[in-house]
């Protein structure tokens, strides 16, 4: 028997809990999921049990197995937010993008509805799962693009082709003249491609600016601010969240931590004129 094995035998489910506890903080997390795992050979019923154990597996990187806990944990409990939230941070890493969104927004709401603090940690997650998502979608357009192209090139050269082909049998038209014919045709073919492919060259740059700063999203949704107030601390934040973050969970703003009452919201009509700008120019960025 392993020492370890021993020194767990006897132990209860909450103290088989402690331990691993004690061992992730060593980042023992092999150690860690032993115990949890025998914790919940004792007691199958405590949701914590199995989110702790999920940790420990996405620490290692084991995503399936982090996912499968995770959604016992959820069985148990629906509302346990740790187990949306690792399990949204799992379904990142699998690129399984739309259900880590719902999970992560789903812990987003409760850290809310139940005042719990995570800092950015969740919004943060949250942002990368809709920014890996649009980059997903992103390069599915560019392989819908590219086929497009060359679908309209071949078109091109196609008709190109069959015009050549209706010439050489038109018994009206002498040698010297099909030659000018075939020419002008080749340079017609040449000019629309060359025309055809520097649209899509123009298409392609714009893409590869398609990214919203930072400095345009809200600090606690991170999406693109729509309504823009800004606090005595300086702190830039969409009006809505700013205002369900003060009902729900304090009366304080959540970067500096500095008391901040509704009445000291001041709407930032610069940045507003700066989002406005910015979509004008990049409407892409309503679906980002």
């Amino acid at each position: 028997m392993s020492k370890l094995a021993y020194t767990t035998a006897n132990l209860s489910d909450v103290q088989l809990k402690e331990q691993g506890n004690q061992l992730f903080v060593l980042r023992k997390y092999d150690d860690a999921v032993s115990c949890y795992t025998k914790a919940i050979m004792k007691n199958p019923n405590n949701a914590t049990y199995f989110t702790n154990r999920a940790l420990c597996y996405l620490k290692l990187k084991r995503w399936e197995l982090s996912c499968h806990d995770c959604r016992r944990a959820l069985d148990l409990d629906s509302n346990f937010l740790k187990a949306h939230f690792f399990l949204g941070q799992c379904l990142i890493e699998m690129e399984l993008y739309d259900e880590a969104i719902k999970h992560l927004q789903r812990a987003f709401d409760l850290s809310k509805e139940q005042k719990q603090n995570f800092g950015d940690d969740i919004t943060c997650q949250l942002r990368l799962a809709r920014k890996k998502r649009w980059n997903l979608l992103e390069e599915k357009r560019i392989c819908q693009e590219i086929e497009l192209q060359t679908y309209i090139n071949r078109l091109i050269k196609e008709d190109m082709e069959r015009n050549l082909a209706r010439l050489k049998i038109d018994e009206n038209i002498n040698e010297h003249e099909l030659k000018e014919k075939q020419q002008e045709f080749e340079q017609q073919c040449d000019d629309h491609i060359k025309e055809l492919n520097n649209i899509f060259a123009k298409v392609d740059e714009k893409r590869r600016k398609r990214d919203v700063p930072d400095y345009l999203c809200g600090k606690i949704s991170f999406e693109i601010l729509t309504d823009p107030v800004i606090t005595p601390s300086g702190i830039t934040y969409e009006r809505k969240d700013i205002e369900e973050h003060l009902q729900r969970v304090g009366h304080f703003d959540p970067v500096t931590r500095v008391k901040l009452t509704q009445d000291q919201l001041i709407p930032n009509f610069s940045m507003k004129e700066v989002v406005d700008s910015f979509i004008a120019e990049n409407e892409w960025a309503l679906d980002f």
